[in-house]
């Protein structure tokens, strides 16, 4: 097995921000406000399998639970015609004025088709309305091979780098 390599990067001040938005009226993006760890979950497995993310796989239900339906966490889904294409979690970290990007992905049938960077951007608008200081993020080499550039590209600094 590859030596996986993490970039950790932040966003310090909204004027970093370099937005990419589409103008597809087929796509929107909706905060579920009804939280439901089973939907968190299946949005997880839905964008996280083609990437391997093992994390939370043998989570139990009360992990899920306590984890998804936390005040602190909120969650966003891109629909495109009705079909969730991607979605992030947006984990508010108010004792440090921050806020974290827990999960970011697109569904499969949606890679290369631009909404990444019209989600991620709709994140990074969405933070720097709350009174935060402070938005970051990590990805890792068994991301998609542009995840770090999205990231690069939409105004965030790597700030570390472990390999292991």
């Amino acid at each position: 097995m590859s030596e996986v390599t993490t970039w950790y990067l932040q966003m310090l001040k909204k004027d970093d921000f370099k937005a990419k938005f589409l103008t597809d009226r087929r796509l929107t993006v909706t905060e579920v406000k009804i939280k439901d760890f089973r939907y968190n979950r299946f949005l997880y497995t839905l964008v996280g399998e083609l990437w391997h993310w093992l994390d939370k796989l043998n989570w139990s239900e009360d992990d899920w639970r306590q984890y998804a339906e936390n005040d602190r966490l909120e969650t966003w889904v891109a629909y495109y015609e009705g079909t969730p294409a991607g979605y992030y979690e947006l984990l508010w970290q108010p004792e440090e004025q921050a806020a974290k990007i827990e999960y970011f992905g697109l569904s499969p049938k949606f890679i290369g088709k631009g909404i990444g960077g019209h989600l991620l951007s709709h994140a990074i608008d969405r933070a720097w309305k709350s009174e935060i200081k402070r938005l970051w993020v990590h990805t890792c080499s068994n991301d998609h091979p542009s995840a770090l550039k999205n990231y690069e590209a939409r105004g965030f600094q790597v700030y570390d780098i472990k390999k292991g």
